[in-house]
């Protein structure tokens, strides 16, 4: 591979990309010098042909999420005429690695879960970002907070250390809402019912709506062999709502421990509804025996029997058909309250995807890189339905239904995002020990127990 040499971008038709060098100017602050890849004079490449107008991707998504991600690009290929070949794969975790370590990378991947992200970052095969984008503009545009899971701020790995701990290595480009409240809104507008916004609020509204007869809460964790994962979404939401991003973000990277007083409390206080008799439909064997896609499901019977489902910006998806179809009239959506009611809108638990380089040589691969973590990316695929833009200057005239926009401006206006816990920690946590001690934890194991034994799992 050749020394590397400023390159300037040419501004794309209609998308209108800004030309860009590659060069000192966009350096993160924070990069160091010298040491393995992705240094000033090196670039993480691999084994595709450069400028050759094709451009591979891989990501974990196919079925209608594809063809509509593959329609979005429909405009930027015409202009550019570059060929961008997708890659779907539901194991996508394992195969990234794999084809990795063969020296069969694909130009750029998306990855769902950081952890692995990083981890490929600290062995010098992704491409920092600074060096192709320029970060100051990007965080200006983008909800605060989402750049940060994608930073390497530590140096686990001695004089092996990647250059520049500290440097951004991908850029997010879709997100999810994590941190909303869903209900049925005949139900709910026949109730009277009026939003909380704090969690002593939250509270209350339960009690009022378990007066009337009403399961507060639906709620389903079987996913099979993911069961449990929906139960860590309800903690992580918790830790935020208590303790803020400062304490989230210590925890999920390990700077306190899981078992941290902190941390075991919000398993407690999330036990006050999902322990307690008569405050989630069905009981616990309902809540792990049924699918996660059919929790909201009684709340659409007649009469309503449970009010209130905690989950992502992803539910649309799972709501019955004919719902469905009547969006905005059958289902009303609201902020997962913080403790305390602030002049801001409360911090917000997201997911998403990050887009990360594997060929720094490819100026087709950057342009392609530049065009899908703009604010100009997904109105295809937003009009489509199922997609947010991570940016806060995506043209919300695009989002299909109002329900939508409200999703879409709940995370847009948060005072910050900060990434889904699990997808941050270790694999053999947040995708181990985390989700099967939910399990364990709502069968009937305490709080302290279930956070022992996390804490015990974390690797060394």
């Amino acid at each position: 591979m050749g020394a590397r040499t400023r390159r300037r971008l040419a501004t794309i038709g209609v998308v209108a990309l800004s030309a860009v060098a590659l060069s000192g100017c966009l350096q993160d602050p924070d990069a160091g010098g010298g040491g393995a890849g992705g240094g000033a004079g090196q670039l993480a490449d691999n084994a595709s042909t450069d400028g050759d107008k094709k451009v591979t991707i891989l990501g974990a998504y196919g079925g209608d999420e594809q063809a509509n991600f593959e329609k979005a690009l429909a405009p930027f290929e015409e202009q550019t005429g570059i060929q961008i070949e997708y890659t779907s794969d539901t194991d996508f975790t394992t195969t990234i690695k794999t084809r990795v370590a063969a020296g069969d990378a694909p130009d750029i991947a998306f990855f769902p879960q950081p952890g692995g992200l990083l981890e490929l970052a600290r062995s010098g095969d992704v491409q920092p970002i600074d060096t192709f984008l320029d970060v100051g503009s990007l965080e200006k545009t983008l909800v605060p907070g989402l750049l940060d899971s994608a930073r390497l701020t530590g140096d686990p790995t001695g004089d092996n250390a990647v250059t520049g701990a500290g440097r951004i290595y991908g850029a997010p480009m879709r997100l999810a809402n994590k941190s909303l409240v869903w209900y049925p809104k005949k139900a709910w507008d026949a109730a009277g019912y009026q939003v909380p916004k704090t969690l002593e609020e939250l509270t209350a509204l339960s009690a009022q709506i378990k007066q009337t007869g009403i399961t507060p809460w639906c709620m389903a964790w079987n996913a099979d062999q993911a069961t449990g994962w929906v139960g860590t979404d309800w903690i992580e939401q918790y830790v935020l709502s208590l303790y803020g991003p400062d304490v989230y973000n210590e925890w999920t990277s390990h700077q306190i421990p899981f078992n941290d007083p902190q941390i075991t409390k919000a398993f407690d206080d999330f036990g006050a509804i999902a322990k307690t008799q008569g405050e989630v439909y069905g009981g616990v064997q309902t809540v792990i025996n049924t699918q996660v896609a059919e929790s909201m499901v009684p709340a659409f019977r007649q009469p309503a029997e449970c009010m209130l489902e905690r989950q992502g910006s992803f539910e649309i998806s799972f709501l019955p058909a004919a719902i469905q179809a009547d969006l905005d009239n059958e289902v009303g959506v609201f902020p997962f309250p913080a403790a305390e009611e602030s002049a801001e809108a409360p911090p917000i638990l997201g997911g998403g995807d990050l887009a990360a380089l594997f060929n720094g040589n490819d100026e087709d691969a950057i342009k392609v890189m530049q065009f899908l973590t703009s604010d100009q990316f997904g109105a295809e695929w937003a009009q489509a339905g199922g997609w947010l833009s991570p940016h806060r200057t995506f043209d919300a005239s695009n989002y299909p239904n109002q329900t939508t926009k409200d999703i879409a401006e709940a995370a847009t206006s948060a005072s910050e995002v900060v990434f889904d816990g699990s997808d941050v920690m270790p694999k053999e946590v947040g995708s181990g020990t985390f989700w099967t001690g939910m399990v364990n934890w709502i069968q009937g194991q305490s709080s302290q127990e279930t956070t022992d034994a996390i804490e015990a799992s974390w690797p060394q």
